[in-house]
């Protein structure tokens, strides 16, 4: 088969002659669309599951995949309908709850998500997405102390997690474990070394420890891999001014309003 060879336009289009042989083709319409979504063709793939439900409107996973696609086109209260539509036939299903969690967090819905992705990992307690997602999701909401938890969950059901070890070490230094955020900020990056972000924050943590010289590195770590970075260049004139190195502070400050950031003139004025 086309779809067992990677061949999916290929695939899409015997499908699509099927359809043309049978216009009522349920089944056809909806292999389509999930050959679409694999194609990054959210609207192509959005119009086969619509149709896939008006031929069958009780196939759950037709508005759970049609909830994906529309969640990725940022639609995020489509998304959250089709969701609910597919966990009120499917309630046990994990992963509704989890990207219902998702859709939520982007419409503001912080406990919302929070109480769908607590379902989710009730359904599945190896789920470390779930886990990862309500741990963002708690961090933002500044339980830092909850985010590290649910952190620590995930990087247990999946070690190689960078993302869980990036938002754990960010929560830790909140809390001003500077320490065991530069670990897992440096467990991140050995995971995924082309993160400007990661270094950003690694340099955060260096400054916490006045390990300023090592900030800086980071930093310029962030920029080289990310050259209109407006917040690393602002961490690093930070830095610089802590040094009393006040013209490399107020060049970085200068390219960070430059890139659109803001520097308070109190801050600028302390570079004269």
């Amino acid at each position: 088969m086309k779809y067992n060879r990677g061949d999916y336009q290929g695939a899409i289009d015997d499908l699509t002659k099927a359809i043309s042989l049978r216009p009522d083709y349920a089944e056809a319409y909806y292999a389509r669309g999930t050959l679409e979504s694999y194609l990054k063709h959210f609207q192509a793939a959005i119009a086969d599951f619509t149709k896939t439900i008006s031929l069958k409107p009780d196939l759950a996973e037709a508005y759970y995949n049609r909830g994906l696609a529309t969640y990725l086109l940022g639609d995020s209260q489509g998304a959250l309908a089709d969701f609910t539509t597919a966990i009120s036939m499917r309630p046990n299903d994990a992963r509704a709850y989890n990207n219902r969690g998702l859709a939520k967090s982007h419409l503001k819905d912080y406990q919302g998500a929070i109480a769908d992705y607590t379902k989710a990992v009730n359904l599945k307690p190896d789920f470390a997405e779930a886990y990862f997602n309500r741990g963002s999701t708690k961090a933002f909401l500044e339980d830092y102390r909850g985010a590290i938890a649910d952190q620590t969950m995930a990087i247990g059901l999946e070690p190689d997690y960078a993302e869980a070890y990036f938002s754990r070490g960010s929560a830790k230094d909140y809390l001003k474990d500077h320490q065991g955020a530069i670990a897992d900020h440096t467990k991140a990056i050995s995971l995924k070394p082309d993160i400007p972000e990661i270094y950003r924050k690694r340099g955060y943590a260096k400054v916490g420890v006045q390990d300023f010289q090592g900030a800086i590195a980071d930093y310029n770590k962030a920029i080289s891999l990310q050259t209109d970075n407006a917040e690393a260049y602002k961490s690093r004139g930070t830095t610089y001014l802590m040094v009393r190195q006040k013209d490399k502070a107020l060049a970085d400050f200068r390219k960070a309003i430059e890139l659109g950031d803001s520097v308070p003139q109190d801050i600028l004025d302390m570079c004269k």
